[in-house]
């Protein structure tokens, strides 16, 4: 993977960052995008799946788990879309009725010590929420 840096809320709804390195070197590291934080689908079913799931992955040896999102900044304090630009999976919703601008395709991934062992890439506009018995 190629190193990114990432935003964050802490705790204290305080904006942080970490960076690709601290989330999965030397540890296997699910992670996942959703194109907009609080949209129906993300919100409802795509993050509520990993949080049900998070038990399983953890069981399995996952140490982190990290929900990645290209946003704007009232809805995520940092707006920054390099790693999903370098990985190419960027999602042009600028020319949508709201205009969304450049967002994330729904991915998960599974990395161990910063290498990609499996990746599901949602086609099409569906909701598809895939696990691996890896």
């Amino acid at each position: 993977l190629q190193e990114a840096t990432f935003s964050y809320l802490d705790s204290d709804g305080e904006v942080k960052t970490t960076t690709l390195s601290d989330l999965t070197n030397g540890k296997k590291a699910v992670l996942f995008a959703v194109p907009g934080a609080f949209t129906p689908t993300c919100s409802q079913k795509h993050v509520p799946g990993f949080v049900e799931k998070s038990g399983e992955l953890r069981a399995k040896g996952v140490d982190t788990i990290a929900c990645i999102s290209v946003n704007d900044a009232f809805v995520m304090k940092a707006c920054n879309g390099t790693f999903t630009k370098a990985i190419g999976v960027e999602l042009d919703l600028s020319d949508k009725p709201v205009g969304l601008g450049v967002r994330s395709r729904r991915y998960a991934l599974l990395a161990e010590d910063g290498v990609v062992k499996l990746f599901n890439l949602e086609e099409g506009g569906a909701f598809t929420f895939r696990t691996s018995s890896t």
